[in-house]
């Protein structure tokens, strides 16, 4: 890859910055965000023309939150990872306390208060709050490894079940899920003792099938899955159609259809927009750029010699790789109904900042250091 102007001996903060940087993972989100803008302005003149808008609406906006958003990603890639768990810890008390005033000041969409509106935007906390307390909880499940007797785990506990309760009470369960799965991972990958990790899945379990019984919104999404002719099913029947229409190579740029009638292709469903006027090729060729960003990012992480961006790291890959595997497979019909935006791909200022924050983080922590381990510098 270019080199610029920099050299090796070059040692301001970009110039360090650029031989320490996983080139390759920032390359490939690059491409991803070029993808989406692609896609957006293939999804979305269509939804705009159905709401009464001007055709590039959606388009404006999106580029409007991307770049400023790609600026925050390159700023928090530039920390060390003592900054960044500094700026985790503010964005999570933050995010928590906005994530509390969804229930009081929300606006409620579909019987759910996830939305605070800041003049003439809406931002939904729980996107921030997902990456600020993955790095906060692997900060304390660290500090419990070196420091003997420090509660780290009942206070990653502490933040985990204060962030869920509050995401119950919105509620919002796919989140839930979500954060659950990402903790989850980092319990494992922290050590925890079997025996915990088999109660904390039993717990789980336990909280499905309480909330299958308890929430009729996520009950309805169950059965629907499990059987389509349970309710209604046509943002999925749709997308399938879409899917199908498109065969391997698609129908062409603009020439789709399914856009025109699917409330959310610009958003949960702009997979489906893909593969109807890209084709599969071009769904397959995502698929393997997520694989690609998670699988580099993850192997760096394995090799990392402090325990807090072992930790932080590989939670934040997770919640990458999981938010894009459980988008792909709603899209799909193999996953229930569940609205979550594709990273970088889907319409969404929160998601796209949110999602930046995250990755900002990753890029710092993934950068080459002296004593993390035998991983070399990126070339």
């Amino acid at each position: 890859m270019s080199t610029f102007s920099f050299a090796r001996t070059d040692n301001s903060v970009v110039g360090r910055w650029w031989w320490t940087v996983d080139r390759w993972a920032m390359l490939a989100l690059g491409l991803l965000i070029t993808m989406g803008l692609v896609l957006t302005l293939a999804a979305s003149p269509a939804v705009a023309e159905r709401i009464g808008v001007e055709p590039f609406h959606f388009v404006r906006r999106q580029i409007a939150f991307l770049v400023p958003s790609v600026a925050a990603m390159f700023v928090i890639s530039l920390m060390s990872p003592e900054q960044v768990r500094r700026l985790a810890c503010l964005a999570f008390v933050g995010a928590l306390v906005a994530l509390a005033a969804t229930l009081v000041m929300g606006a409620e969409i579909k019987g759910s208060r996830r939305w605070i509106g800041i003049g003439s935007f809406s931002v939904q906390p729980s996107e921030f709050v997902k990456p600020a307390f993955i790095v906060v909880s692997g900060w304390l499940l660290a500090e419990r490894q070196r420091h003997q007797g420090f509660p780290g785990g009942m206070l990653s506990l502490a933040a985990f079940l204060s962030t869920v309760a509050i995401l119950l009470l919105q509620p919002d369960f796919g989140q839930t899920m979500l954060i659950s799965a990402m903790w989850g991972i980092q319990l494992f990958v922290a050590g925890l003792p079997m025996i915990v990790v088999l109660v904390l899945l039993a717990v789980g379990t336990v909280g499905v099938f309480g909330a299958y019984y308890m929430l009729p919104h996520v009950a309805s999404r169950i059965d629907r899955f499990l059987n389509p002719e349970a309710g209604d099913n046509y943002q999925i029947d749709r997308a399938m159609e879409a899917f199908m229409s498109g065969g391997l190579w698609g129908r062409g740029p603009g020439e789709g259809t399914v856009k025109r009638i699917l409330p959310d292709a610009h958003t949960d469903f702009i997979f489906a927009v893909a593969g109807e006027e890209f084709g599969t090729i071009a769904c397959i060729a995502l698929v393997a750029l997520f694989a690609f960003i998670v699988l580099r990012l993850l192997a760096r992480m394995l090799q990392e010699s402090d325990p807090f961006v072992l930790y932080a790291g590989t939670g934040l890959v997770a919640q990458f790789g999981l938010q894009s595997f459980i988008n792909m497979g709603v899209n799909l019909h193999i996953l229930p109904a569940k609205g979550m935006t594709l990273p970088f791909i889907s319409y969404g200022g929160s998601s796209m900042m949110a999602l930046a924050f995250g990755m900002g983080m990753l890029l710092a922590l993934s950068r080459q250091r002296p004593g993390a381990g035998s991983y070399g510098v990126y070339r």
